[in-house]
């Protein structure tokens, strides 16, 4: 009778396992309102113009008004890029991250690579490691997504700008809009080991400079991302770590 057991278990393991496997991303879904819209930008040399970049007004985390606008800019209007971390209140070791590009106009343009909710859905790190949810790329005023998180949310949020040169801010940029392209056009699946928000901020460094940023524990507990990035010289490094966060 063990026997049967062990083999139906079996079986109906590898049943799960073909079935995940089977299941494809759709971009389909009753998504939550913040995130029901994919950005996405027209190239055209070092004109970009950017579409549904999020600018809500919030009242608190589930009362807003959702809206949206487009922006054209120059990639070589470029000035700096800054690494933010928002450590998640009340849960050690978990937190998110994200970039924001500041114009030589002083306006800012933030990019943060999100779970894809559904109406009703709250991140699960463990059912993110089986398909679950779906990976967008928000492109968004500053103020919408720093405002949301240290105001609303009630989170810190660290802010380094990063130490690299002109060129390197605008293949980081192109990089990003390329993928909220792709991510539009072709969906995939968050993972919460492989495709997460500080995975994809680490691909895009080392694409641009391979080998800039190497693996470490620290980027998938992004609460120790800031230290990384201060480690590898990313990040201000001539003071000690506890003086360089804000």
């Amino acid at each position: 009778m063990s026997t049967i057991i062990i083999i139906a278990f079996c079986l109906a393991a590898l049943t799960a396992l073909i079935i995940l496997a089977l299941k494809k991303p759709t971009g389909i879904g009753n998504w939550s309102l913040d995130q029901a819209v994919l950005p996405f930008a027209e190239i055209n040399g070092d004109i970009i113009t950017l579409h549904n970049v999020r600018n809500f007004h919030y009242r608190s985390t589930s009362d807003f008004t959702p809206q949206y606008y487009d922006k054209t800019v120059k990639i070589s209007d470029l000035s700096s890029v800054d690494f933010i971390v928002e450590p998640f209140s009340g849960r050690r070791g978990v937190a998110h991250t994200f970039v924001s590009f500041e114009f030589i106009d002083g306006s800012y343009i933030s990019i943060s690579v999100e779970v894809r909710k559904k109406q009703g859905e709250h991140f699960d790190a463990f059912k993110g490691l089986f398909r679950h949810f779906e990976l967008m790329y928000v492109i968004a005023d500053e103020r919408d997504v720093i405002q949301l998180r240290s105001n609303f949310r009630k989170d810190n949020v660290y802010l380094y700008p990063i130490k690299t040169t002109p060129e390197k801010i605008q293949k980081m940029f192109l990089e990003m809009i390329q993928r909220a392209n792709s991510l539009k056009q072709k969906p995939e699946f968050y993972n919460t080991i492989t495709n997460t928000c500080t995975t994809n901020l680490v691909r895009h460094i080392n694409t641009i400079t391979p080998k800039r940023v190497p693996w470490s524990l620290k980027i998938l507990i992004p609460t120790y991302s800031d230290k990384l990035a201060y480690d590898v010289g990313l990040i201000d490094n001539s003071l000690p770590f506890e003086q360089v966060k804000p």
